[in-house]
């Protein structure tokens, strides 16, 4: 086996690939990267890919290929060497027991792995469907941050994927907080509704991957548990979760008594500072009131902090405290200028939403908030 490829093309393949091996694999072949060099009436291509029986990744490259043929490598290592390399076109042989790796002045000879005992990469399920790509990592990033990473509790580490004709719903949650994200696409069966939970983790990575690929393809098998993905030459599928996850729709608060509109960076700069002498409950106080905002927190023993900051409010003043990173994390997914606040009781959860402004010649009023975006906060108890 021979072949010839771009050094960034490969690194950036590897990379991609190993990301979804597992840190401890079981078997040692379960660490590694297939990387097949096949030659046809298509021209050369040269496939890299890694399976560990929960989730795939393969990826196609162009290449000049001398001898086709396949060759199963350490997948981390081949990452970390190819994103070491210089920026040179990269000779892989393989010869023997070895497979050697020249690139410049740079030589490395790695061990390989037989590929028999490597695992055949589960096929792609059925397309369900096409979305954005951009727009779709955008909304798993929104969502995600939400997602909670305590692994006794699977549900809670998933993102809900719900499908009802040409809407897509994300939803996350930890139990301290929950994202919710609406976004259309183009149904393959404008009639399916159905719903899926995905791991949180695997999503955003291979969401974020295939961003810059124009369309991304949804293939969905729910009774086999498997969710597939494909952009860019770029293809990916994991193993759903099997659990229940909560009934978020009836945690959203349908009114509110109090609503305030503040610009999201400034907002952000002052918890940042607020946060600084945050008691050892770590929770940042916001007062609103008809003079505006007033953020604080710590106390006698560990000093205290306070700033004001103007906001418009609408409704009863009150005062809420929050967890200061819970409440960064929700304004950090808004991706706009200003943020809508709205509450009920200083007890109950209280909604973040983005706000848009308006276009030409609509009133300021009409839309305040971004309807395909919110984000639920559990607010921390005051003293008292």
């Amino acid at each position: 086996m021979k072949f010839r490829v771009e050094r960034d093309v490969l690194a950036d393949a590897a990379a991609w690939v190993a990301r979804s091996l597992p840190a401890r694999p079981p078997v040692p072949v379960l660490g590694g990267v297939l990387i097949d060099a096949a030659s046809g009436e298509g021209g050369d291509r040269l496939t890299v890919s890694g399976f560990d029986y929960e989730t795939s990744a393969r990826v196609e490259l162009d290449a000049t290929i001398g001898d086709p043929g396949q060759v199963l490598v350490s997948g981390r290592l081949l990452a970390d060497i190819t994103r070491a390399l210089p920026n040179k076109p990269v000779d892989l042989v393989v010869d023997g027991a070895r497979a050697t790796i020249n690139c410049g002045n740079s030589r490395f000879s790695l061990p390989i792995m037989p590929v028999e005992d490597y695992p055949q990469l589960p096929a792609m399920p059925q397309r369900a469907g096409a979305v954005d790509a951009a727009e779709l990592a955008g909304a798993v990033a929104q969502v995600a941050v939400a997602a909670g990473r305590d692994d006794t509790l699977p549900m809670l580490t998933g993102v809900r994927l719900e499908i009802e004709g040409s809407r897509l719903t994300l939803a996350a949650t930890d139990r301290f907080r929950l994202a919710v994200r609406e976004l259309d696409w183009q149904p393959e069966d404008a009639g399916v509704s159905t719903a899926v939970l995905i791991p949180a983790k695997t999503l955003s990575d291979v969401a974020k991957t295939l961003a810059g690929a124009g369309t991304v393809e949804i293939a969905l098998s729910a009774g086999d548990g498997m969710l597939g993905m494909t952009g860019g030459g770029r293809r990916a599928t994991t193993r759903l979760l099997d659990a229940e996850f909560p009934r978020f729709r009836q945690l959203i608060p349908a009114e509110h008594t109090t609503a305030a509109e503040l610009e999201v960076a400034a907002l952000v700069e002052a918890i940042k500072r607020v946060s600084l002498v945050a008691d050892r409950v770590a929770q940042i106080r916001l007062e609103f009131g008809e003079e505006g905002l007033r953020l604080a927190a710590g106390g006698e023993d560990v000093g205290s902090a306070e700033e004001e900051l103007p906001c418009a409010l609408d409704g009863t003043a009150l005062t809420i405290a929050f967890n200061p990173g819970y409440l960064l994390d929700a304004l950090g997914a808004l991706h706009t200028e200003k943020a809508q606040l709205t509450f009920t009781t200083p007890n109950r959860p209280a909604l973040v939403r983005p706000v848009v402004p308006p276009a030409d010649g609509e009133d300021a009023g009409d839309a305040p908030a971004v309807p395909g975006y919110l984000h639920l906060l559990m607010p921390v108890r005051l003293p008292g």
